[in-house]
């Protein structure tokens, strides 16, 4: 049996495993600009619900995973983890008190500061950018936050994280 610290460690890393594959998981090609950004807004719960267990080094080798995974150019995903992260962490004592609703629309807010990280970084690397698009994942990330937040508290209550 492990102790409860490593426990707890264990089932958020899980809970990240699941985020990479649902964010590589294949779509349709008209549906990919919808996908919503799974790791973004598990990062966003685990800092929200449990602010000292979450790591901005473990942030920064999950979106340099993250870049692997889809091959992006690297610390794309890590550069915009770590300003979200930063941003949770002023602002999480305040949000965390707000209905699901409201929570949704912060939600939308830093999905928006990622995905706009991440095309500042894409046009960098010479690519072209995407116009407003962009901010269609924010706007699915933002809809699906309330699923995704009911989810992830119950397996928090369901393995007694603290």
């Amino acid at each position: 049996m492990l102790p409860a610290r490593y426990h707890a460690q264990v089932v958020i890393a899980a809970t990240f495993v699941l985020a990479l594959l649902l964010a590589v998981y294949p779509l349709p090609l008209s549906w990919r600009w919808w996908r919503p950004e799974f790791v973004v807004m598990v990062a966003i719960y685990w800092i929200f619900t449990l602010p000292l267990r979450t790591s901005l080094i473990l942030l920064i080798l999950l979106g340099l995973f993250q870049d692997l995974l889809e091959g992006v150019p690297f610390g794309q995903h890590g550069l915009a983890l770590v300003i979200v992260a930063y941003i949770c962490l002023l602002s999480y004592q305040r949000v965390r008190n707000y209905s699901l609703w409201k929570q949704s629309c912060w939600v939308f807010v830093l999905v928006g500061i990622a995905q706009l990280t991440d095309n500042w970084v894409q046009a960098m690397s010479g690519r072209p950018l995407s116009g407003i698009m962009f901010l269609y994942p924010a706007f699915a990330s933002a809809c699906f936050w309330p699923i995704c937040y009911l989810w992830l508290e119950a397996v928090r209550r369901r393995y007694r994280i603290a």
